[in-house]
């Protein structure tokens, strides 16, 4: 047997091939969007992917199924409760299915979502009795459990799949061998759990000594622990859970679409028809001029996530990027279903040199500068955009916290007449901050370069608690 996870960062997102050295097939679970890795580790391997498995209709991205079904005509397997619109073979609870020397036995285990799968691998050359691996998609994580709470608006309350999943994590898999690894769909990172490791891989006997949520308990226990404190979901959570469940186009079809070069005067025009302008540069680039209206939110950090929460799957997207990455963001952005990409500025900025009257700039102030403008009369308002609890471990004094992705239904609580430095952790969520209170009309804010690290390594003193 031969096993392989395929780990993507930016979505905190862990895929998986199996493939049978007897008869050369491949299945592949949970996977990516753009699927090129796992044709290309097929091809080195000498395998041919024959099969597609979703463990449940994931809410953060948009899974590959239909790529792998039109490309390679694998067939696409499901969990027995779902529902979808196009051809797939549903899986029960007990049911085995053997590939050569891969045995896979299914366990149906909702509660992260009704459908939800978990999949036991079995390498019968080793032993045919012991599993290897569970393949747990979002029901079991490294050090959490999978949220219930994102199906309220279709209908089903968290605590009613608190209770499936309760049933899911005791019933089945805590009654696994202790020496099984566990191999989760997602990673430290993802908003589909609130505890999730930076390890990909672990056991079932450490997470059952170690995993908050595997410890001894109640149900009703389970259900107030599980339901308690979760990050809020991104919009977009319940549009791609949707997605994942209807028949679309595939990725490359979209692309061949989306990724064409438009003038400067077709941007304009798109953009006063309502298109949105996503300037995916790095920060200080986007800082030292960018196109009017555009809003930053770079390729370098948590993009999807925050694209897919402050974009309009439902309006047209014009990128500008740096030459040859339009492509990349295209893509990136398909794979949490937008494919609502109408082109790219031809030439990026340079297409802007005869302009200069649409260019825009923000300022950017050091921690160093900041603090000496803290000790003056008129002090600037400082805007904290990180969470409200990171805003309440450890803050820049009076800061007014309004979380990013709160940050358009509040613009009205800012002050137009004063000065205003907006900070997060890092600099890349301020960077977005700022492109939106320019959109709305802001002249007087400023971006604290580095964010809040850089604040605490210059004035640790100065840290409000």
């Amino acid at each position: 047997m031969y096993h392989k996870q395929f780990y993507l960062g930016c979505l905190a997102h862990a895929s998986y091939l199996i493939g049978d050295e007897e008869t050369k097939t491949a299945i592949v679970v949970d996977p990516q969007r753009d699927i090129d890795q796992y044709l290309i580790e097929a091809r080195e391997r000498g395998f041919e992917i024959r099969h597609v498995f979703l463990t449940h209709f994931h809410a953060d991205f948009i899974a590959g199924h239909i790529e792998l079904r039109d490309r390679v005509g694998a067939k696409i397997y499901l969990g027995a409760q779902a529902d979808a619109e196009y051809e797939f073979i549903p899986v029960k609870d007990g049911e085995i299915l053997d590939f050569g020397k891969v045995r896979l036995k299914i366990l149906e285990t909702p509660g992260h979502t009704p459908e939800g799968i978990s999949i036991v691998v079995y390498d019968l050359n080793k032993d045919p009795d012991t599993p290897f691996a569970v393949l747990t998609g979002d029901t079991l994580f490294i050090g959490d459990v999978g949220r219930p709470d994102l199906l309220a608006s279709l209908g089903i309350t968290a605590e009613e799949l608190a209770a499936k999943l309760y049933d899911s994590i005791h019933n089945k898999l805590l009654q696994l061998p202790d020496e099984t690894l566990i191999y989760p769909a997602h990673g430290a990172g993802s908003m589909c759990g609130k505890n999730l490791s930076t390890d990909t891989v672990s056991t079932m006997g450490v997470q059952r000594q170690y995993n908050y949520a595997l410890k001894p308990m109640s149900r009703e226990e389970f259900i107030r622990l599980v339901t308690a404190d979760q990050p809020e979901a991104p919009k977009y959570f319940s549009y791609d859970a949707i997605l994942n469940r209807k028949e679309r186009p595939a990725l490359e079809e979209t692309l061949k679409t989306e990724v064409k070069p438009l003038p400067l005067e077709e941007v304009i025009r798109l953009k006063n028809a309502g298109a949105q302008l996503l300037d995916v540069r790095e920060m200080a680039d986007f800082a030292g001029a960018h196109l009017m209206d555009s809003i930053n939110i770079s390729l370098s950090g948590s993009f999807a996530t925050w694209a897919g929460t402050l974009l309009d799957q439902k309006k047209p997207i014009v990128i500008i990027a740096e030459s040859g990455r339009a492509r990349e963001a295209a893509m990136r952005l398909g794979r949490i279903g937008f494919d609502n990409v109408a082109g790219y500025l031809k030439n990026g900025m340079e297409a802007l040199d005869s302009r200069p009257d649409l260019i825009r700039r923000i300022e950017r102030i050091t921690a160093p500068t900041l603090a000496e403008k803290l000790s003056s009369a008129q002090q600037p308002l400082i805007l904290d955009v990180r969470t409200e609890n990171e805003w309440k471990q450890k803050r820049i004094g009076n800061s007014l916290n309004i979380p990013l992705n709160q940050l358009t239904n509040r613009i009205d609580e800012l002050p137009r007449d004063r000065e205003i430095v907006v900070h997060c952790g890092s600099g890349y969520r301020s960077s977005i901050a700022a492109s939106l209170m320019e959109k709305y009309g802001f002249r007087n804010m400023i971006d604290l370069i580095g964010g809040f690290k850089a604040w605490e390594q210059c004035c640790p003193d100065k840290v409000a608690v």
